[in-house]
């Protein structure tokens, strides 16, 4: 998934200590009771758990989401959750004490924890707040934090099945995640960057996984060179660098055509452009989902990953994946990979995508 974009500000003071009545949720009257949804770390997987949260919340449960504060946004976009807490931890290392910091401050605020992520840490936090029923899939040494434990599926299934499955229910195929802004909000943005809604493109030029899911930055100038309306590129601060060499020979023929807005823009604001834009084009990264889950036009270039396992589900989605194109020759034996970097030193699987193509996948302007 691509990286994260700079955070929106905080959520005040995790909320204090609120002890349960005797009964739990039957003596306040809650069919669902009260759960804690411990959230992925990358903006992608947020997006993917959205029709889980949507299952638990319309069967009565009141749900709080502990999230990484480059992630919160995504579950404030979501409304079918009532809180979400950010967790002031760092990527790497087990943070036991801020943890167990945290446990003790809701403890007894919860009946059931859903963990989302397969971490030893990531399961923490509910086990030492006491929460009765810990959900969850096997994962590294995980068997006495959780109290429901479901096996991890072989290969590589698609994720948002992957995550709904944590609610019990079958028949997910259909599952596809919903995100909100309010309009407000987005008019809020636009009229902050100075732009109309519809008025422009959205370009996610990035995926922090590696080069191998990164459709080249000469074809993303050459499509924005051939597009109509103003080109909206955005990323962490880190692809910065690559937008600016996106931009730079289109700006240079056309001044002002590309934005780039990488690293320069809260998660939220980011949100709420791509919820305006005409259409996005992005690689397999968090915001192809994003762009999905608001059902933007879109066009989805797919190299080392599978759309198999991670597709962005909109009826408005073209996935362009040449693995799947039987007319492209030599066939793609070789993919999906997954790796970071081509193994083979060539990355047809993304060079061989023209600009043609993906303009083709976009809808006129009207």
């Amino acid at each position: 998934m691509a990286g994260p974009l700079p955070a929106a500000a905080a959520e005040p003071a995790l909320p204090g200590r609120k002890r349960r009545p005797p009964g739990g949720e039957a003596a306040e009257g809650r069919i669902g009771g009260e759960s804690l949804i411990i959230a992925p770390q990358w903006i992608g997987d947020a997006v993917m758990t959205e029709p889980l949260l949507r299952r638990l919340h319309a069967r009565g449960e009141r749900l709080t989401v502990g999230a990484l504060p480059w992630v919160a946004p995504v579950y404030r976009a979501m409304p079918q959750v009532a809180e979400v807490i950010e967790f002031p931890f760092a990527h790497g290392g087990l943070q036991f004490r801020e943890r167990r910091a945290i446990a003790k401050r809701i403890e007894g605020r919860f009946d059931k924890a859903y963990v989302l992520p397969n971490s030893l840490k990531s399961a923490l936090l509910p086990f030492l707040a006491s929460i009765p029923e810990r959900i969850g899939y096997f994962g590294e040494a995980r068997v006495g934090l959780l109290t429901r434990r479901l096996k991890n599926p072989k290969n590589k299934p698609p994720m948002v099945a992957f995550y709904s499955a944590l609610s019990g229910d079958t028949d997910l195929d259909k599952d596809r995640p919903q995100l909100q802004m309010s309009p407000a909000e987005i008019d809020e943005t636009l009229t902050a960057l100075g732009l109309q809604r519809s008025g422009f493109h959205v370009f996610a030029p990035g995926a922090e996984y590696g080069p191998a899911k990164r459709w080249p930055a000469r074809h993303f100038s050459e499509l924005a060179s051939r597009l109509d309306l103003p080109v909206v590129l955005l990323g962490s601060g880190k692809e910065a660098a690559l937008c600016d060499e996106i931009a730079a020979p289109v700006n240079a023929a056309r001044p002002g055509k590309c934005l780039n807005f990488a690293g320069k823009t809260s998660l939220v604001q980011a949100l709420c452009l791509i919820a305006a834009s005409h259409s996005t084009v992005s690689n397999d990264s968090g915001l192809m989902h994003v762009g999905a889950a608001f059902g933007v036009p879109q066009a989805a270039i797919f190299g080392s990953s599978s759309p198999l396992h991670t597709p962005p589900l909109s009826d408005r989605a073209v996935v362009l994946w040449l693995k799947a194109d039987v007319t492209y020759q030599p066939p793609l034996d070789c993919a999906p990979c997954f790796e970071r970097v081509c193994p083979l030193g060539h990355t047809r699987c993304l060079n061989d995508i023209g600009a043609d193509r993906v303009l083709a996948a976009l809808p006129p302007v009207s």
